[in-house]
Order: structure tokens, then sequence, then C-alpha cells
């Protein structure tokens, strides 16, 4: 859904990114609030209305998201959509630049190779078009320090998205209020379809969260990391052979460098993860043989579970 999201956004002319935005913003309120009616779930805004700190995490995780929400729309309806592609295949480079800055996280030699390949990889498309990539860089920033925020947070992705369109929606309300008032408005001015097409923002960006955040707990990690590699590779294949954008040498040289750090980072992933499984196997292993030894030279015999009788089984609601 994410990597197809740009074949939506040109419905939606003859509003402009910033109408676009906003309605995003006021219909995504709605649809998570209808979600949490139906889950129940209401105990987090009592928590996070207590801790400041986390109230003005959600702030600036709503600012960013804002930008990044913004840029993208506009970059989609402008004809970027592979600068705009680029930027969420450099955003794992970007988060854990980070990670290192922020959090003083230490690298793998992987994972600095990689880092330094995004780098090349900037230079190279920044000499090919003149200028740094700012569309890239702009989705690539705001997405990772959006990351960062969530992070610190630490409440569910539903609930996360709850906070922060409510921070966004007297805003964004007001801004579509004014266009109204100002005659500029879209909305209902280009028939029912157009209207619904714009009520529709809010079930295209909050359907994808809530998958994602089903399927977090439900497929290994760096199966998730690997998945989310699609969203950018359906982008940029939109942007080439959909929207038709022009592809010069330069710009497949950047791509290719990009591509070449997260192989490495990927392979890296991987090795780490299986490495990981493997001590935690091994680890095991030594437990269960340390009970065996042990049990027969003291004489006595590991503990087990009793067997459920009639009186253990509770019911279910």
């Amino acid at each position: 859904m994410w990597g197809l999201v740009p074949l939506f956004w040109p419905l939606l002319k003859p509003s402009g990114a910033a109408e676009i935005l906003a309605h995003r913003m006021v219909w995504s309120l709605a649809v998570v609030a209808v979600a949490l009616l139906v889950v129940r779930r209401w105990g987090w805004v009592r928590e996070l209305m207590r801790s400041p700190r986390k109230l003005g995490l959600i702030t600036v995780a709503a600012a960013v998201i804002t930008v990044n929400w913004g840029v993208y729309i506009w970059a989609v309806n402008s004809g970027h959509v592979v600068e705009a592609s680029l930027g969420y295949f450099i955003n794992p480079l970007v988060t854990i630049a980070m990670g290192v800055l922020l959090l003083k996280e230490r690298l793998r030699p992987a994972q600095w190779v990689a880092v330094g390949t995004g780098f090349a990889a900037v230079l190279v498309l920044a000499i090919g078009y003149g200028q740094p990539p700012w569309i890239s860089l702009t989705l690539a920033f705001s997405f990772a320090t959006y990351g960062l925020a969530k992070k610190k947070v630490n409440i569910g992705g539903l609930e996360s998205l709850a906070a922060e369109t409510a921070i966004q929606f007297l805003p964004a309300l007001g801004f579509l209020l004014w266009l109204g008032a100002d005659g500029a408005a879209t909305f209902g001015a280009h028939g029912v379809g157009h209207a619904a097409l714009l009520a529709a923002t809010g079930v295209v960006t909050a359907a994808p969260l809530v998958c994602f955040g089903a399927a977090a707990i439900r497929v290994p990690l760096s199966t998730l990391g690997l998945l989310q590699y699609l969203a950018p590779v359906f982008q940029f294949l939109l942007g080439i052979l959909y929207f038709h954008e022009a592809m010069p040498a330069e710009r497949w040289a950047g791509f290719g460098l990009v591509w070449l750090a997260l192989s490495c980072l990927t392979w890296d992933a991987l090795r780490t993860a299986r490495r990981t499984r493997a001590e935690a196997a091994r680890l095991s292993r030594e437990a269960a043989l340390r009970v065996a030894v042990v049990a027969p030279a003291t004489g006595v015999a590991p503990t087990a579970a009793p067997a459920a009788g009639p009186a253990s089984v509770k019911p279910t609601s």
C-alpha cells in the first residue's frame, strides 16, 4: 500500500498539496478515533497527559511527520516520484547515522561501510542534479526524526497516530475553514467523487500503518526490515514506468550506490540475526545439559508442571 500510494495523490487534483495535507490530518484523526472506539483502547490518553516529556515528543513527531507528508504529496504531484523514493531508500542510513550521533550507538564495520557508501551516493546525486537532492534528504531526515521520537515515546502505532493527528487537527481544520471562507477550497466544489477521495486520505494514511503494526508482532524483525524496502522499490518503478521520469546516467550511479549500501546493511542484519539465533540455541542446549547432569547427581528430578485437573481449568471468555 505504501509503495502504490503515488497513484493516489494525483487523483486529488486540482487540490493543492497544502489542502490535501490538511484533509489528510483531519480525516486521519476521524479514522483512528473510530478504530479506537472499536478496540476500546483509551487508557493511554491519561498516561500520555500525565507525562509532559511524552507529550513533547509526540508534538515533535507530529511536526516532522507533517513536513514529511507535505513534501511527499508535493513531490508526487510535481513529478518527483523517483526523487521521493530515494528519500525512503536512504532513510535507513540516516537512521543509523542518527543512532551514532544522538544515541552514541556503536556501529559494526559493515554498517560503517553502508553509511559511507550512502554519503558517496548523495554526493554523486548532488553533482548530477547540480544541487543536493533536497526532496530526498528532507523525506529521509524527517522520517528518521519521526522514528526516533516514536522510539522514545514507546506507545502503540494506532495510539501514536491518534495523538499526532489530534495535535495536527485544529491547525489543519483552521486552514481548511480559511480556504473555504476565501473561496479557494476544492472540497465539494468538484463533485461528490472528489470530496470522497479527499475524505479517503484518512484511510490511505491509517490502513497501511495498522497493517504494519499487526505485521510487526507476527513476523521476524529481519523479515520486516526487508519488506520495508518494497515501498521505495514500487515508488521507484512507478516513477520510471508509469510517470516516465528521466533517469540520466548520474542518477543511476547514485541509486546504484544507495542500493549497494542497503545490500551491505541487509547482509549484515541477516548475518547478525543468524548469529544471535545460534548463540541463543547454544545457551539453551547448555542449560538443558546442566539440568540433565545436576539432576542425577543430586538425586532430584527436574520438576514438571502438574497435569491440569478439573479444578485447574479456567473458563474462557
